[in-house]
């Protein structure tokens, strides 16, 4: 025995991590980041991230930044191209496109979060107390959820739409309603994963009621799948937003809703292309934004991204 290390000294040290290599002397062992540092790592998500915040914050305080109305018409001023007074240029009957635009966020971002957090709210439920109680319950609600993921999403909320008529609570009824199978479906296989776990059996040994176990145990550990999913599904519910506007089922005009503009700017595109350009140009940033914000939060809740 060397220096002045006691006797037995050698016998008693804890063994390495299987797999782990021994610290070297003066070696700083860094903690693992979280979830939110290794988002912050991933840098399409940061900027998908700062271009919603935008997008709301414009949104938000437009009627305080922007002093023309997006409805209002100037017959005098029509198709005025890109330019100072008009960064955007002006539709068919004089309004300011850029006006419209920035208003037109508002329901954009607005009903997409809100149908996205009914869908989810609803799926998760759904799916959760399908997947925990199982049986003939678990049976007949995963059928009807069969029946409705047969339809493409967006055809059922068109075919809806149609039968119901446009109105916002409408809009946020069907979006959610054309979601909530696919989040029913994701969770109710988390459930059935999570109900067979050595602690869930340890939980109902310790006399855990089924309630109890599904806020405290189960119910926690599938919120990652559902965030990640959330993200990733926002994108396509402004796709399909705008594609009722786009088709006359969903927001009605002089609303200021870019599905709108895209379906009044199609008839001008030879004349005054700016008139759909910008449009178009906002739903496919919107979408690539929160498709960003979708990878972004999938690698960070990802366990096997963990060093």
């Amino acid at each position: 025995m060397t220096g002045n290390a006691p006797a037995g000294a050698d016998a008693v040290a804890p063994s390495p991590a299987v797999g782990r290599a021994r610290p070297r002397p003066g070696e700083v062992i860094r903690p693992r980041p979280t979830a939110w540092q290794r988002f912050l790592q991933h840098r399409t998500a940061v900027a998908g991230a700062a271009t919603i915040a935008v997008l709301a914050l414009a949104a938000v305080v437009a009627p305080w930044i922007i002093a023309r109305s997006p409805i209002a018409v100037d017959l005098l001023a029509p198709f005025r191209p890109p330019g100072p007074g008009h960064p955007f240029g002006t539709d068919d009957l004089g309004r300011d496109v850029f006006s419209r635009i920035v208003h037109g966020g508002r329901y954009a971002l607005g009903l997409s979060l809100l149908s996205a957090s009914l869908a989810a709210a609803v799926g998760v439920t759904v799916g959760v107390a399908t997947g925990y109680s199982g049986g003939w319950i678990d049976g007949v609600v995963m059928r009807v959820v069969d029946v409705l993921l047969a339809f493409p999403a967006f055809l059922l909320g068109l075919a809806l739409m149609a039968a119901v008529g446009p109105s916002l609570a409408n809009i946020v009824a069907v979006l959610a309603f054309t979601r909530m199978p696919r989040f029913a479906r994701l969770l109710r296989g988390a459930t059935l994963g999570l109900k067979t776990a050595e602690y869930i059996s340890a939980a109902r040994a310790a006399g855990s009621t089924g309630g109890r176990i599904i806020f405290k145990h189960i119910l926690p550990n599938c919120l990652g799948p559902a965030m990640v999913f959330i993200s990733l599904d926002l994108g396509a519910i402004v796709t399909s937003l705008a594609g009722l506007s786009f088709l006359g089922v969903g927001l009605q005009p002089p609303t200021p809703d870019w599905g709108i503009m895209l379906t009044d700017g199609r008839k001008f595109l030879q004349t005054a292309p700016w008139v759909a350009l910008f449009p178009g140009a906002a739903i496919t940033l919107t979408v690539m934004a929160f498709n960003f914000i979708g990878d972004g939060v999938r690698d960070a809740l990802d366990p096997r991204s963990i060093r």
